[in-house]
C-alpha cells in the first residue's frame, strides 16, 4: 500500500490559473494533472497510489479561510487535506482551531510563500497552538525554484525552531530541497520526518543513502509534490535505494499511518 503525503490541488475555477502562474514561476515546470482534484485523484489512482494529503497554502491572510473551506470540502475516506495558516493573519490562532474542528490532521507552512523565517519568534505562538491541537505540521523546506535565497527554511533554521514545536514535523523535499549537505549536518537524526517529495532527478542517490543511514527509515515518508512530480518518478529513485521490505513498508504506508492516526498496516 501507498500514501502519499504530499500533493496539491485547488479549486476547479482556481486550477487553471493557478497551475499556470507556479507553473511560469518555477521556470516552465511542466504539471502532470490540470491542477483539479479529479485530474490528481485519477492519477493516484492509476500509479497505484492507495491513500494520499494534499498540502494547501494560504498565500496571503484575506484567503485563508477560503483554502481551509476547500480543504475541508475534499475531505474523504482515501483523501487526507492539510489546512493552511498565514502567519500575519490575526486571526490565525482561532483557525487553527476551527482546522482541527474540522476534521483535518495538520496544516501547511510555505515559509517563503507565506515571507516569514521558519525561527523567527513571532511564529512560536503559531507552534505552540498548533502543538496544543495536535496538528501536524509540514514545511517547505530548503530552496523553492520560484524564489531567490534567503530560502526561509532552511536546515539551519529548521533545527532551531524544533524546540518551539511539541508536534509531529514533516520537513518537504528530503528536509530540504537542494540543501542535502546541510540536512546532513543540521537535521539528520532530530525528532522530524522528512518527506521524499521531489527527489527523483534532484537527489543524487549518494546523497540519499547518506541521509538514509543517518536519519533512518521510520521518519521518511512517501510523497511526490504532484502535480509537478508522480508517484512512479519518485518510486524510480526509491528502488535503487537498496531498502528491505520492512524499511519499503514503513516509507511507503506505516509511517504515515502512525503519525496520522490512520490505521492498517501496509503490505506491498
Amino acid at each position: 500500500m501507498i500514501f502519499d503525503i504530499h500533493t496539491h490541488c485547488f479549486p476547479d475555477t482556481l486550477a487553471p490559473r493557478a497551475i499556470g502562474k507556479l507553473a511560469f514561476a518555477s521556470g516552465g515546470l511542466m504539471p502532470y494533472t490540470d491542477g483539479t482534484l479529479s485530474s490528481l485523484d485519477a492519477l493516484m489512482h492509476a500509479q497505484g497510489v492507495d491513500a494520499f494529503a494534499v498540502q494547501n497554502i494560504a498565500t496571503n491572510p484575506r484567503q485563508m479561510k477560503k483554502v481551509n473551506d476547500f480543504a475541508a470540502s475534499i475531505q474523504c475516506d482515501h483523501i487526507y487535506p492539510f489546512g493552511s495558516v498565514h502567519p500575519d493573519a490575526p486571526d490565525a490562532l482561532e483557525e487553527l482551531e476551527r482546522i482541527a474542528a474540522m476534521g483535518m490532521r495538520g496544516i501547511k507552512l510555505h515559509p517563503d510563500y507565506q515571507d516569514f523565517f521558519v525561527d523567527d519568534p513571532k511564529l512560536f505562538p503559531l507552534y505552540k497552538k498548533a502543538s496544543q491541537l495536535g496538528l501536524v505540521i509540514l514545511f517547505h523546506a530548503g530552496e523553492d525554484f520560484g524564489y531567490r535565497a534567503p530560502f526561509h527554511c532552511t536546515p539551519r533554521r529548521l533545527a532551531a525552531a524544533l524546540g518551539h514545536i511539541d508536534t509531529p514535523v514533516i520537513a518537504a523535499h528530503w528536509g530540504g530541497a537542494c540543501m542535502g549537505e546541510e540536512v546532513l549536518q543540521y537535521l539528520c537524526g532530530l525528532p522530524l520526518y522528512f518527506d521524499l517529495s521531489f527527489g527523483y532527478g534532484t537527489k543524487p542517490r549518494a546523497q540519499a543513502l547518506d541521509i538514509i543511514e543517518k536519519h533512518g527509515t521510520r521518519r521518511l515518508l512517501f510523497g511526490s509534490d504532484c502535480p509537478w512530480h508522480t508517484p512512479e518518478m519518485e518510486l524510480r529513485l526509491i528502488d535503487t535505494l537498496e531498502l528491505s521490505q520492512t524499511e519499503r513498508e514503513d516509507i511507503f504506508w506505516n509511517n504515515a499511518a502512525r503519525m496520522l492516526g490512520f490505521s492498517g498496516e501496509g503490505t506491498l
